[in-house]
This record gives structure tokens, C-alpha cells and sequence, in this order.
């Protein structure tokens, strides 16, 4: 029985694959120069971040995703399961990043932390300060490479504080809807800030696009 569904659903999945003309992954572009975040993060940092890091996970997303489409009109459950891996690495560091951009802007076009998401953040942390104070105790303490992240719980109505090693995406690996993200791999900041990581964190606040999470609040209580 479990022989026959299984035969059975990846039929489904092959006749599927067969029929739908799957759209490449492109890079996004950023709503701003690789100068435009000076002095907080240098342009050499943001175009090589951008340009290659960022275009890699596209490249390789699409690659692993043609590979995996081949799999399953070879009826090949096996290599589509081992393109699994390869999937949610590049697939989560494209989400990711193209979350990153966003939730970033230049020194004073990011609005202010105002409204509903300000009440929520002092609701949640008591004030601003203990907010961010957390956010960075979290994310700085990421062993080797990963993500901090501000999220809103849609079970608790409740915003948190979460941290995902290497590329994992916030929603697929915890439920959390993200609202906004800080890359520390060492490709983000090393190059400017050198093993600090603790003061990358402490500098970012001042590019933050609060109008960006604000948004992506709102449309996560929806």
C-alpha cells in the first residue's frame, strides 16, 4: 500500500513538473547605490555582497532546481530527495538577503520606529533599548555564520527574537514571520569591521528601514 502511494504521488509530482515552465530566480536590485549606506557599511562590502554572494544563492538555486525537475520526470525520487540540501541553502540565502535589502536604507530615509510596531516592540521588550540590547546579545552570539531576526508570532500575536545558523529561512525553520533580518556571515561586515561583529551590530540600527518592518508588521497581522 505505502509502494502504491508512493508510486503514485510522485507520478503526480512528475506530471506536475512536466506541465508547469518553472521562472529562473533573478537578483534583485537594491533600492539603493552600494555607496548609499556610508559610513555604517562601505560600498565594497555591499557590491561584492550584492553582486556576487547574493547572485551565487540565485545561481545555485536555479541549478539545483533544474536538476531537480529532471529528477522527477526521471521518475528519480532518490536524486530529488538529495537536491533537498542544496535547495533550502540557496533557496534560504536568497530569501534572506532580498529581505535584507529591504529592511536597510540610507541614514535618514528609513522613517522612524513609530505606531503600531513601536507599541508592539515596548509591549514585547519593555522599551527600544532593551529591544535592540537583545537583538544584538542574540544575534552576536550566532557561532560561525547565520541570521538574527525580529519576528511576529502569528499563534501568540507576539513579536520575538530568533537567531538561524548558515542560509536557514526564519519562517520555514521556525514559524516566525520575518520582519527584519541582520546577516552576520563575516562576508557582511568583515571586510569593514574586522572580528568586531559586536560592532556591526551596534552600527546597523542606524540604516535600519523602519518604514520597511513596519510594513511587513502590518501585513503579517493580516
Amino acid at each position: 500500500m505505502q509502494r502504491l502511494f508512493t508510486t503514485s504521488a510522485l507520478r503526480q509530482a512528475t506530471v506536475a513538473a512536466r506541465s508547469v515552465v518553472r521562472s529562473k530566480h533573478t537578483l534583485p536590485d537594491l533600492p539603493y547605490d552600494y555607496n548609499a549606506l556610508e559610513p555604517v557599511v562601505s560600498a565594497d562590502i555591499m557590491k561584492i555582497h550584492h553582486s556576487k554572494h547574493h547572485q551565487t544563492y540565485v545561481t545555485n538555486l536555479n541549478a539545483a532546481e533544474e536538476k531537480q525537475q529532471e529528477a522527477l520526470a526521471k521518475n528519480d525520487l532518490s536524486g530529488s530527495i538529495a537536491l533537498q540540501q542544496a535547495i533550502k541553502f540557496n533557496g534560504g540565502g536568497h530569501i534572506n538577503h532580498s529581505i535584507f535589502w529591504t529592511n536597510l536604507a540610507p541614514r535618514g530615509h528609513g522613517g522612524d520606529l513609530s505606531g503600531e510596531l513601536l507599541d508592539a516592540i515596548k509591549r514585547d521588550f519593555g522599551t527600544v533599548d532593551a529591544f535592540k540590547e537583545k537583538f544584538n546579545a542574540s544575534t552576536v552570539a550566532v557561532q560561525g555564520s547565520g541570521w538574527g531576526w525580529l519576528g511576529y508570532n502569528t499563534a501568540s500575536k507576539k513579536l520575538q527574537i530568533a537567531t538561524c545558523f548558515n542560509q536557514d529561512p526564519l519562517q520555514a525553520t521556525t514559524g516566525l514571520v520575518p520582519l527584519l533580518g541582520v546577516d552576520v556571515w563575516e562576508h557582511a561586515y568583515y571586510l569593514q569591521y574586522k572580528n568586531m561583529r559586536a560592532d556591526y551590530l551596534k552600527a546597523i540600527w542606524e540604516i535600519v528601514n523602519w518604514n520597511n518592518v513596519a510594513e511587513r508588521f502590518a501585513n503579517a497581522q493580516k
